[in-house]
């Protein structure tokens, strides 16, 4: 459990709680039998009425001074990084696979751009495809059977 006032950096979860996101907060535990590090994650509710994150996004969480329910005990303090584009938190620079996006344009620049080249600067932001290849924003579900019908949502 989080010391009070901790904040700790975790990535959201699809959830089934109303006015809630589920994080998943991993951290490395050392074995010391073993004399090494594993690791091992934790789950935390976390209030968050206006649905602020979605599922992948990386968010900060700030533990409240009481409970709200007997699983809801922290709260969302801020979405760090929305799922999709990567950034790099030391120098704030965008990043595809192992190259920072600078990089891509320059060597584009000095070599010419592939016609087939994906471009970044025109692509949309998250959530064009919500509806059709994006099911992040549906109403999560428990599944309780399998009837072999489609169901995207289920958890």
């Amino acid at each position: 459990m989080a010391s009070r006032g901790a904040i700790l950096l975790g990535q959201c979860m699809p959830c089934i709680k109303k006015n809630a996101s589920k994080i998943r907060i991993r951290r490395m535990e050392l074995d010391k039998n073993l004399n090494m590090y594993f690791k091992k994650e934790e789950f935390f509710f976390a209030h968050d009425p206006e649905k602020v994150c979605k599922t992948g996004d990386i968010v900060l969480i700030r533990e409240l001074p009481q409970r709200l329910t007997r699983l809801i005990s922290h709260e969302i303090e801020k979405v760090v990084y929305p799922m999709g584009d990567i950034t790099d938190p030391l120098t704030g620079k965008k990043v595809v696979v192992g190259k920072y996006r600078d990089q891509i344009e320059e060597a584009n620049r000095l070599y010419g751009k592939s016609e087939k080249a994906f471009d970044y600067e025109k692509a949309p932001p998250r959530g064009r495809l919500e509806g059709t290849r994006d099911f992040t924003h549906g109403e999560t579900y428990i599944k309780y059977h399998e009837d072999g019908k489609d169901q995207p949502f289920a958890v």
